[in-house]
């Protein structure tokens, strides 16, 4: 076979680059100069051509080479010899490769790795967990400077084996010194922490949050090679802050090295003095706020039973004030609307702090962000503070409100303050939106007042990242309460300088940056495949104890989509669209004298078995799935709509068609 110039001269130009791309020379010179060191005796110097390609032969080099060269067969060439199969799926042929971390020579990264865990006494007489089972597992969550980072899961024990590494890159705020690589001086200014949160999910993929602990890694810079290792002993959280849970052994190291290390006396007096303003700054807030509550409570001795909260404790069971749970949050492209991010938020689960022993107490447990993100799940202070975050981040005035619902259960809500004076409430655990229209007690009992929709009885106090208001009108109930802020007689405020003392920005505080949101890592479509079969198979078995045979229809499975999809533009937007192109659908799909059954529900969890268990108690969907008759056909449509953090809300229908027999 003759090549033309042109492509013989391509050919050469293409090997050529794949043996400098191997380094095939370097290799070859090796080969050489070890035969010649092994092979030949001190008087026989002369090495022929077949003597050097036996020996690449016998090291494999001649095969790698020709493994790396990749031939493409001319198209016309195979056409001839075989038709192509049509691909029922693509298979990836490529090997795996390795994902490298592009490092930026110019700026200066911390190496945090954790090497193991021990002393985690709870899971002491938990067994090794066999090959393939499914166990419980820790995962830690970092969060640094707008950076979060994930480890992979290990099996809960007592020395749990994390084997992770992270690089955190360091780098100043400031317009202009952004690009320049940071030395040891300017970062011992950097005072934020890596947020380090332990969470453990069990066999049922349901998590708890077991630690959250800040680590000072400024300690590197004083030691010896820019390494140091340190123990880390994880306290619990809530009720458990002050119980240890285990020790973390992490170890971290500058890249690239300092040129000069700084000397511990200098770090850690750099510490003592940011300890002592932070905590003089609280210590001054502090003695505002015991005045601020004087003052509030001589306008009437009524008000100390009103819900004026202005501290509240964390995951760690520290104090920290109100505002400083809430700051303006930007997700980026990630949600697209204030109302896309009530949606998202109310998909987030609910669950109470665990309280220990009986009553009906409510454990307090305000989380911090990073916390309540990777548990994905918290209590309805939680929502609201996230909430109103990116309401805020939407360029909304918004507002954090503490009161009570029905019965004098204490809640919080968000509200917003439109520029025309509109007034609207946002439930974070729904998403739902309600207009507000304060009812005049001192109109005439013939004047129509409106009828408040919302759940809400009393406010207390509302308050965001820079304001704080207590309600001082005569009653907090909320169908009265009038939101005028800037009447000092209806809403007693907080110094904005006092709030702006201890609340980021500008406040060298204890309290923890906002970690980024983070892109759902959920396949839509592969998940409402798996969720669906999965329906299939436990509905078929259901049918089959009670006796029922089982038929599926596909097309009606199918027709159910458009249904699905507009629930959730609906619950997303409040627009109810496409409702009559589905009811279209099924009148065709189902023929006279046929009777069609529907049955819609909404899931935040992606566990099957469960959301089947729920449908059975529901008299109507029971029906459907147990449904008896002439040509019984049944269908089950699941669509899962992803959000941010891996949030999920699913949708599930069940439905079916059958003969009417009368």
């Amino acid at each position: 076979m003759s090549l033309p110039p042109e492509k013989a001269s391509e050919l050469k130009q293409i090997i050529h680059q794949q043996l400098l791309k191997m380094d095939v020379h370097g290799r070859i010179r090796e080969v050489l100069a070890e035969t010649i060191r092994e092979e030949l005796a001190p008087e026989h110097q002369q090495l022929s051509t077949e003597d050097l390609i036996k020996a690449l032969r016998q090291r494999g080099i001649i095969d790698d080479v020709m493994k790396e060269l990749k031939f493409v067969t001319d198209v016309n060439e195979k056409e001839r010899t075989s038709a192509p199969k049509p691909s029922t799926h693509f298979v990836d042929r490529e090997p795996p490769v390795l994902k490298k971390t592009n490092i930026d020579p110019t700026r200066r990264y911390l190496y945090l790795q954790v090497l193991g865990g021990k002393a985690f006494l709870e899971h002491l007489q938990e067994p090794e967990p066999l090959p393939g089972q499914i166990c419980s597992t820790f995962t830690l969550c970092l969060h640094f400077r707008n950076q979060r980072f994930r480890s992979k899961p290990v099996p809960c024990a007592c020395e749990p084996d994390f084997q992770d590494g992270f690089l955190l890159e360091i780098h100043k705020d400031s317009l202009g010194d952004g690009s320049k690589m940071v030395d040891a001086t300017t970062m011992l200014s950097i005072c934020d922490p890596v947020h380090i949160v332990l969470i453990k999910t069990d066999t049922f993929g349901e998590t708890t949050l077991v630690a959250s602990y800040f680590l000072e890694w400024r300690s590197v810079l004083a030691a010896e090679n820019g390494i140091t290792n340190v123990a880390v002993e994880l306290l619990g959280v809530g009720t458990e802050s002050k119980v240890s849970v285990g020790v973390l052994n992490i170890r971290l190291e500058m890249y690239p090295q300092l040129n000069k290390t700084l000397s511990s006396e200098i770090t850690s007096t750099q510490f003592t003095l940011e300890r002592q303003k932070t905590a003089e700054k609280e210590r001054l807030f502090l003695v505002y706020a015991k005045q601020w509550w004087r003052e509030y409570l001589q306008i009437r001795p009524t008000h100390n039973t009103r819900l004026v909260k202005i501290f509240a404790q964390d995951e760690n069971g520290v104090n920290r004030p109100v505002c400083s749970y809430v700051r303006p949050l930007r997700a980026g492209r990630l949600l697209d609307t204030p109302r896309q991010a009530a949606r998202f938020v109310s998909v987030l689960g609910h669950e109470r702090a665990p309280v220990i022993g009986g009553g009906s107490g409510k454990q307090e447990q305000w989380c911090t962000l990073l916390a309540f993100l990777c548990r994905n799940k918290g209590d309805c202070e939680d929502h609201a503070n996230l909430l109103c975050s990116l309401l805020l981040g939407f360029g909304l005035e918004a507002f954090v409100c503490v009161g009570t619902k029905a019965k004098g259960v204490p809640h919080t809500w968000v509200m917003t303050c439109g520029s025309d004076g509109t007034i609207t409430f946002w439930e974070s655990l729904t998403g739902h939106r309600y207009i507000h229209r304060p009812i005049n007690p001192d109109d005439p009992p013939l004047v129509e007042q409106p009828k408040p929709l919302y759940p809400y009885r009393t406010i207390g106090c509302i308050f965001n990242h820079q304001k704080f208001f207590g309600n001082c009108q005569p009653s907090d109930a909320v169908e009265v309460c009038v939101f005028d802020l800037h009447n000092e007689s209806k809403w007693k405020p907080m110094s904005g300088e006092a709030i702006k003392s201890v609340c980021p920005p500008g406040a060298t505080s204890s309290v923890p940056p906002f970690p980024p949101l983070c892109a759902s890592t959920v396949d839509a479509a592969v998940t409402s495949n798996e969720i669906e079969v999965q329906l299939r198979v436990l509905v078929s078995e259901h049918r089959k104890d009670l006796g029922l045979s089982t038929v599926w229809d596909d097309q009606l499975s199918y027709l159910l989509s458009p249904a699905l999809a507009a629930y959730e533009l609906e619950r997303t937007t409040g627009v109810s669209a496409g409702n009559e192109e589905f009811q279209d659908a099924v009148r065709r799909a189902v023929p006279d004298g046929h009777t069609f059954k529907g049955f819609p529900i909404h899931f935040v969890h992606r566990n099957a078995r469960r959301a089947f268990a729920t449908c059975l108690r529901s008299p109507f969907c029971e029906e459907i799935i147990c449904c008896r008759g002439d040509q019984v056909r049944l269908a089950v449509r699941v669509r899962v709509f992803t959000y941010p953090e891996s949030a999920c809300a699913v949708w599930i229908m069940f439905a079916c068609k059958y003969r009417s027999v009368l």
